[in-house]
């Protein structure tokens, strides 16, 4: 199972980094090994299939789908997401959209990962922001980031995501982390904003179990082998990449 791989590495100390493919965005030829998951899906895109297909064709790195809305579901990817967006008031994405994707989900037997999905403020209106009317918590508000990651455990997610959205100026803060790592005992994920080998080590520094890159790699494919290779030389003292699912 993901989940447990995800847990064993965050108990032993040992980081991830995933890649995160918009399908609207998704360049085959820049499919490599190394990453220890793929995330796929965005804000917009409708469709996943094909590109879990060609990811599955191309590389042994498992694909867990990162739902933006239920018309991303397919059972082709080996786990899934199953988000709840904490900064939000709308019921669609508190439990509506849940529910609609909630039959498919259990019927086609893919691994299900509770996540609670927290917006930080990132220096921009970010896609997620804009299209779900989310106020993001502002980066020197810790105690309410601390208080929806403290509500997200309780209400039984096994993820924490800390996301300052898709081409953020400014990353989660390194305060604005270990403060959400002291105060829940969940795999912790970081992403948005990260454009630099010496800003993910700084949020893996700060508590950060898994951090995600998405638009950076976007724009500079040919900068994912750098990142690969820092964090080989710097957190894996073992092969923490979760085996295939062939």
């Amino acid at each position: 199972m993901i989940y447990n791989t995800i847990s064993d590495c965050a108990r032993r100390g040992e980081k991830m980094l995933v890649r995160l493919i918009d399908p609207d965005k998704f360049d085959a030829a820049t499919l490599c090994e190394g990453f220890d998951l793929y995330f796929v899906g965005g804000s917009t895109a409708e469709g996943c299939s094909s590109v879990v297909r060609a990811i599955h064709d191309t590389c042994s790195t498992p694909v867990v789908l990162f739902p933006g809305n239920p018309g991303q579901f397919t059972p082709e990817a080996d786990a899934l997401l199953f988000l709840t967006l904490m900064n939000s008031r709308d019921p669609r994405f508190l439990i509506e959209w849940q529910l609609q994707s909630a039959d498919a989900i259990v019927d086609s037997g893919i691994e299900s990962i509770p996540m609670g999905y927290i917006l930080v403020d990132g220096g921009r209106k970010s896609t997620t922001q804009q299209l779900t009317g989310a106020t993001p918590v502002p980066q020197g508000d810790i105690p309410a980031a601390v208080r929806m990651a403290r509500a997200a455990q309780l209400l039984g997610k096994q993820l924490i995501y800390l996301e300052a959205g898709s081409g953020a100026e400014t990353p989660v803060s390194q305060p604005v982390i270990s403060a959400v790592r002291k105060a829940v005992n969940l795999p912790l994920t970081v992403g948005g904003g990260i454009r630099t080998p010496q800003q993910m080590l700084d949020a893996y520094a700060a508590g950060a179990d898994i951090v995600v890159i998405g638009n950076h790699f976007e724009q500079h494919p040919e900068q994912m082998a750098d990142f690969i290779g820092v964090l080989s030389g710097s957190y894996r003292s073992t092969n923490a990449v979760i085996p295939s699912h062939n």
